[in-house]
């Protein structure tokens, strides 16, 4: 793999059940169990997905106009069955998104069902990985 490819995460528990997640660029979250106001790994990953799809959607649409509203509303069941295992299903990404009245608004309004099915189809690497289902290998180390 090249080194433009690779992308990594870094883990850390803090206490029983809890965790800081950091980024190669210094950023971190802290995860939980969702005792308190940390993001739960499968909130974590509906954000993923959402904000994915958001940011495909943002930098298409926001070239005609800057949207007075953008918001993303990411939902699903999460499901416990003998067959499966632990799991999501019905995943839903609802966006709600205005532009101003005018000639470049009426462009964005108009890319916009476009641009969220270019993410969904083809660029948006989390939604693309989730359904296309890439194996997770686990191991132990050092």
């Amino acid at each position: 793999m090249s080194d433009d490819t690779f992308r990594s995460v870094e883990i850390e528990r803090t206490s029983l059940g809890n965790y800081v997640v950091r980024n190669v660029r210094g950023g971190s979250v802290t995860v939980g169990t969702g005792d308190d106001a940390s993001f739960t790994p499968v909130e974590l990953l509906l954000a993923a997905i959402g904000g994915c799809t958001a940011v495909d959607v943002d930098h298409i649409t926001s070239r005609r106009a800057e949207p007075t509203r953008f918001a993303v509303q990411v939902t699903g069941d999460k499901i416990r069955d003998e067959a499966g295992g632990n799991r999501m299903r019905n995943l839903r990404v609802e966006f709600a998104v205005t532009f101003p009245e005018g000639a470049e608004g009426d462009k964005a309004r108009e890319a916009l069902p476009r641009s969220l099915q270019q993410s969904h189809d083809r660029l948006c690497t989390v939604s693309r990985t989730v359904e296309l289902g890439t194996p997770v290998s686990i191991s132990a180390g050092d």
